[in-house]
């Protein structure tokens, strides 16, 4: 939308004989030309789109300027682009290329009433506030709610993710391996279910995350006066059941740390066909003590090449109390310049099917790629900002990052997976192919966005247009 008011002129340092002058009258001229890539990637998967369906729309049809779809599709695409807070979106809402990637015709708001609060393509902070505020149910009675009318249902919004997962496949594979970690989430105010935890040293959230390789199934915020392993029976046991209700025959490996070693979530892999788990088990006085043999071997290769020696056994264990029978547990008795470093593993993988150092190095080790998984969601997708006082609130904040990762990753395994950034992260993604400047010229049949003509990823961006005509749209 163009103003009338005189752009402030700006003389900066001259460069040789020539002056350097500065103004804001380019026109429309935006930083994140990349948000087409977005867009074209979204519509092919039909993800904002199934997102939006997740959420009930209370609000008189009359007055609404902005439907639950455009309130989405401009939230995630908002985070792909590198907006972590509703207040950027006073500025973004002006924006006609990222109007046309939320799937605005009127990209700059041209034929909508001049008001304070209207007459611009997107929605403002205040708009999109109204979703994350709005509680379980409508309360028509409270005059203060009467604003907070779109109510998302989280049960739709769990199953979408394992939906999507099931789609990236063509053919169900063989065995599939699902990490289960826990992060925390640091709180700064009073925040509804904020409690201390000791091993944070801080007040925080303790969400629990499922990641299969890089693809998210879960992302379920959790308040932190629990264990870590805390409702993981029931998150595993709902996802083996979508699983094998479409692939019946798949094998299911359950990857977690010393959190995850417990009882009744071992319990219930053991009584599933198919179903095996490889979880870290903590040190204690007794499997050291079970290990020293080995322990005073690795110290004395490490004396003899003064290089890091590594000595594997397994043997069977039990807890005194906690466990209800002994399991194969794999230990790695390990010697480093720093001093010895044991580690174990808890596993009911078959012995003849898989050795000692081959369990460890190969089934358990890759665990920690996971990790650099919630780094992205949690850094660079802004799913610790948790500033909403709400916690049910705070949970769809969680959701929405979880929904921009889905795209990220999306656009990664699906547009770039024969090109050098098909490894990126998504702040590198952000950075390399999403904030290219652009200008975007508007007319009656017409949006032409130019790229900027020194954009070293043009080839990259190219092929990644190239790739998405051949996907397949999902309706």
């Amino acid at each position: 939308m163009n103003t009338e008011c005189i752009p402030v002129q700006m003389e900066f340092q001259g460069l040789g004989r020539r002056r350097v002058e500065a103004d804001f009258a380019g026109g429309h001229v935006t930083s994140d030309g990349g948000a087409l890539l977005l867009r074209e990637l979204d519509l092919r998967l039909g993800l904002c789109r199934r997102f939006a369906q997740c959420f009930t729309d209370h609000r008189d049809r009359r007055f609404v300027e902005h439907s639950v779809a455009s309130l989405v599709r401009q939230r995630v695409l908002g985070l792909c682009l590198g907006y972590e807070d509703l207040n950027d979106h006073d500025a973004l809402r002006v924006d006609p290329l990222l109007a046309a990637a939320c799937g605005k015709v009127d990209v700059e708001g041209e034929h909508r009433v001049r008001k304070p609060d209207r007459g611009c393509a997107l929605a403002g902070h205040s708009t999109l506030d109204r979703i994350e505020l709005t509680p379980e149910a409508v309360d028509w009675a409270d005059p203060k709610r009467r604003y907070y009318k779109i109510v998302h249902h989280p049960e739709r919004i769990e199953d979408l993710f394992v939906t999507l997962f099931l789609e990236s496949y063509a053919s169900a594979p063989e065995e599939i391996v699902l990490d289960f970690d826990p992060t925390d989430i640091l709180l700064y105010g009073a925040q509804e279910g904020r409690f201390f935890h000791g091993y944070y040293g801080d007040y925080c959230y303790l969400p629990l995350y499922v990641f299969c390789g890089d693809q998210l199934l879960v992302a379920r915020l959790r308040t932190s006066n629990r264990d870590a392993s805390d409702g993981a029976v029931e998150v595993l046991a709902g996802l083996v059941g979508r699983i094998r209700a479409q692939w019946p025959a798949v094998r299911i490996v359950v990857r977690g740390d010393s959190a995850f070693a417990r009882g009744g979530l071992m319990r219930y892999c053991e009584r599933q066909p198919a179903v095996y788990y490889v979880f870290g088990l903590a040190k204690n006085e007794r499997l050291l003590h079970a290990v020293r043999w080995q322990r005073h071997e690795a110290h004395r290769e490490f004396l003899r090449t003064g290089q890091a020696a590594r000595v594997y056994t397994e043997f069977r264990y039990r807890t005194r109390e906690s466990w209800s029978r002994a399991r194969r547990v794999v230990a790695k008795a390990e010697w480093l310049e720093k001093g010895p470093n044991p580690r174990f593993v808890v596993t009911n993988l078959p012995g003849r099917e898989v050795r000692s150092q081959a369990l460890y190095e190969q089934r358990y080790c890759p665990r920690g790629d996971m990790e650099n998984r919630i780094k992205e969601q949690q850094l660079d997708l802004y799913a610790d900002r948790a500033s909403s006082h709400l916690f049910r609130g705070n949970q769809l904040r969680v959701w929405f990052s979880a929904v921009a990762y889905v795209l990220m990753n999306g656009l990664r395994r699906v547009a770039l997976r024969q090109t050098r950034l098909a490894h990126a992260t998504c702040q590198s993604l952000r950075l390399k192919l999403l904030k290219i400047g652009a200008r975007v010229l508007t007319s009656a049949r017409r949006l032409v966005v130019h790229l900027a003509s020194a954009c070293p990823y043009q080839d990259v961006f190219v092929q990644a247009w190239r790739t998405l005509q051949t996907y397949p749209r999902r309706c």
